[in-house]
């Protein structure tokens, strides 16, 4: 359901408490719009009538949800069946919609795990997406290196395949992996599928948490094999069981319960900053811990942040058996009773826990408390540096945003051009664009934009600042303070050219050259606006400030670069073979799983590809090894 408010103020009010004494005393998800129709909050109700009522009625608003209010001119309800469905669309829609009077926590929706592939030769996999019912998964962990780490074990304990399908099923002798004793080479049979499928069988024992169990049956292993005088094999499963036990040595946190999985969640606020420490124990071990800083966190108490945590997280997502809070959420047998129904089994919200999960718990608590400080001392950091730019400058005192470019290629191959954003005291990964510059060997320009000669970087700096800045001149997009330009006084005129054709004039051009040995300290800052040249001291804050974002730019136009340059020299390779078309290309980079696998494959091999003769895989193995 949805209602118009007229604009003026008295009227506003009326309307909204009109409208509000005709909703019903049902649950539901009710949601304030602004006047172009942005959405400004989603919230749920177990009553609409009251939850929502609730807003009018109070004298001591705070001054967010006040300010929110004064710019309400819509509301739209939805009834549901009950609190719980209601909760489940109240965070689907933050997550679509992302209101600005939301607490918002960022939606990983690829938190990594570790993947057995449900092949008859099942594949170990580091993974990140929808999980697949016919592959099994452990997880999620907290980063990539945790995964990365538990597949570099498992390669080296149990030799499980991590191959792609393409090239497992292609194989005629055993690659790299099982001459340095990674894998155990099913592809060839140089093992036999039972012994495989008991490799697998225990690999998924020790992700589980059972690495008493694995090293129990291991140590039979060895000595069935000892009695029957087979001493490598029974070597071989001796070095098993050592890197298992130097495993269980390392684990720092651990439990009596082995085989729990639990999650460990704590919100700290200090002033003014929340922070959601997020720590995952699986198996019993402690595997990794994260910390989150919400957005538009103003004055939510962190039992409300919480809620929305488990709400925002958990929801539509795997969860484990046990989640341990601190402090209580809001609403925490509502979420547990929600969590219980989607993971088909019982899920405890526990806030008082004794023994170890205590430890745990406090361990979180602590662990977030120490990242506000850090986090608190960099902004602290941060500021200073921009100030001293400032004064080092003469920049305006309200400068907050600053954008950098750079221009990155190879002899004038697969230009690049990158642009990161440092605003709020941070970089802003977020805003960075990549921009692709056309030159007459890399295709045609893209929006009406020529084509520039390969190896000319004035034109590739035209180029991307009339993309950027001719939107922002049209009304679309930010205005940037102070516009940093990685180059010396050409690169800069060509800036001072562009911004008057578009009549730009409020941001401050400022050029970045290198010194005379190029040697970072020595830079030059060029500030057309007054005339001056600066070179400020090695150690001068704004100085670094300059070169982190300097130095972001170029490394985020050089990785843009080289990943367009591989993806061309990938297919040009083949491309320059005669005989070679798209269809056979298509079939040989499938068969060999990309580029190196065809060049690692012997001309035998490839003469196995459909369409492949003997002249031409000859011909395409020379090509590529030459």
């Amino acid at each position: 359901m949805s209602e118009n408010i007229p604009s003026d103020d008295a009227e506003q009010r009326a309307a909204l408490l009109n409208i509000v004494k005709n909703l019903p005393d049902l649950p539901g998800v009710y949601r304030y719009l602004a006047a172009d129709g942005t959405v400004l909050y989603v919230g749920k109700a177990k009553s609409l009538k009251k939850r929502v009522g609730s807003y009018f009625q109070k004298n001591d608003q705070s001054p967010r949800i006040r300010l929110m209010l004064a710019q309400v001119a819509q509301l739209e309800t939805t009834v549901v069946r009950s609190e719980a469905e209601a909760l489940v669309l109240e965070n689907n829609l933050i997550k679509a919609l992302s209101p600005r009077y939301n607490i918002l926590f960022r939606d990983d929706k690829s938190y990594p795990y570790v993947m057995l592939s449900g092949h008859k030769s099942p594949r170990l996999a580091y993974y990140r997406g929808t999980l697949d019912k016919k592959n099994t998964y452990f997880g999620p962990f907290p980063n990539g290196y945790v995964v990365k780490e538990s597949i570099q074990l498992l390669q080296k304990v149990f030799l499980l395949r991590t191959c792609e399908d393409s090239v497992f099923g292609n194989r005629s002798r055993p690659c790299l992996l099982h001459q340095i004793k990674r894998c155990s080479a099913p592809c060839v049979d140089l093992i036999s599928p039972e012994d495989y499928r008991q490799d697998v069988a225990n690999a998924m024992l020790f992700l589980s948490g059972k690495e008493n169990e694995v090293i129990a049956t291991l140590e039979n292993k060895m000595k069935a094999l000892a009695a029957e005088w087979q001493f490598e094999g029974a070597a071989a499963v001796r070095d098993q069981i050592q890197a298992l036990s130097q495993v269980q040595e390392r684990q720092f946190v651990s439990s009596n319960t082995s085989e729990m999985d639990a999650d460990i969640v704590a919100c700290v606020e200090s002033e003014g900053i929340l922070c959601v420490n997020l720590a995952m124990v699986r198996g019993g071990r402690h595997v990794g811990d994260k910390n989150i800083f919400p957005s538009h966190a103003d004055d939510y108490t962190p039992a409300a942040a919480i809620h929305a945590f488990l709400a925002q997280h958990y929801l539509e997502r795997s969860t484990p058996g046990v989640i341990l809070c601190s402090p209580a959420p809001e609403e925490a047998e509502v979420l547990a009773e929600l969590l219980s129904e989607q993971a088909q089994r019982k899920v405890l919200i526990n806030s008082n826990p004794n023994g170890d999960r205590r430890i745990w718990l406090e361990m979180a608590a602590r662990n977030a408390q120490l990242a506000i400080l850090q986090r608190q001392q960099a902004k602290f950091n941060q500021a200073g540096r921009l100030a001293a730019l400032i004064e080092a400058l003469g920049l305006p005192e309200e400068t907050q945003r600053l954008e950098c470019f750079d221009i990155s290629h190879t002899m004038g191959e697969a230009t690049v051009a990158s642009c990161v954003v440092y605003d709020r005291q941070d970089m802003q990964p977020k805003e960075y664009r990549r921009y692709n510059i056309a030159t007459t060997t890399s295709g045609i320009a893209k929006d009406g934009f020529a084509v520039i000669t390969p190896g000319d970087d004035y034109a590739a700096m035209r180029q991307v600042l009339m993309r950027r800045y001719e939107k922002v001149a049209a009304g679309e997009g930010v205005m940037p303070d102070v516009i940093l330009i990685d180059g010396g006084k050409g690169q800069l005129g060509i800036a001072i050219e562009v911004m008057n054709e578009i009549g730009l004039t409020a941001p401050w051009l400022v050029g970045v050259a290198k010194g005379e040995t190029r040697k970072p300290g020595l830079e030059q800052l060029i500030v057309p606006r007054t005339g001056n040249t600066v070179q400020l001291r090695r150690d001068h804050p704004g100085l670094h400030l300059v070169q982190q974002i300097r130095d972001e730019a170029h490394r985020f136009a050089i990785t843009g670069h080289r990943a367009r340059r591989a993806k061309a020299r990938m297919s040009s390779s083949l491309e320059d073979v005669e005989g070679i078309g798209p269809k056979r290309r298509q079939k040989l980079l499938a068969r060999f799983g990309g580029l190196q696998g065809v060049k690692a494959a012997s001309v035998d091999e490839l003469m196995q590809v459909d369409g492949i003769n003997q002249a031409l895989a000859e011909k395409i193995h020379a090509a590529l090894r030459g």
